[in-house]
């Protein structure tokens, strides 16, 4: 699975996650005590702009066994990273906008992003679709990946 971060560029930039949860996943977290995630597909928009940029983070989001830092690395620890997309240069709340506008999706408000004032989230359920809307993905995102 670590081998498709390998391709991912260093420059900074946005990404967004498709993630699959199998099963109920309880939310351990204080501000989320009590609630938890259905099974489904979830976009999670987030930024990479430390050390080593995208493919820094996104790799630590592909590894099961990390430290639990933020909100998603319980999604990502629990479910299937099944696609990847970057937008180098960009800004997560661009991604979660755009996705937002494109229908069909649900944000979950404050989930991931506590330290933004513009989102209601930055994870957002994919309800009743196998995929990111396609024409959004690649309109936004300037390289997809297919996680194995």
């Amino acid at each position: 699975m670590l081998d498709a971060a390998a391709d991912l560029p260093r420059e900074a930039g946005a990404y967004v996650l498709l993630i699959r949860l199998d099963s109920e996943l309880p939310l351990d977290m204080p501000s989320f005590r009590g609630k938890s995630l259905s099974p489904g597909l979830y976009a999670y928009c987030g930024s990479a702009y430390g050390p080593g940029g995208i493919r820094a983070r996104v790799s630590r989001h592909l590894r099961k066994e990390k430290p639990m830092r933020w909100h998603v690395d319980r999604v990502t620890a629990a479910g299937r990273v099944e696609q990847v997309g970057i937008l180098v240069a960009g800004r997560e709340c661009n991604l979660v906008t755009e996705l937002l506008a494109s229908g069909g999706l649900q944000a979950l408000p404050g989930f991931g992003s506590s330290d933004c004032r513009t989102c209601v989230g930055h994870l957002l359920y994919l309800p009743k679709v196998e995929t990111l809307p396609t024409d959004i993905f690649d309109l936004v995102v300037s390289g997809g990946w297919e996680v194995h």
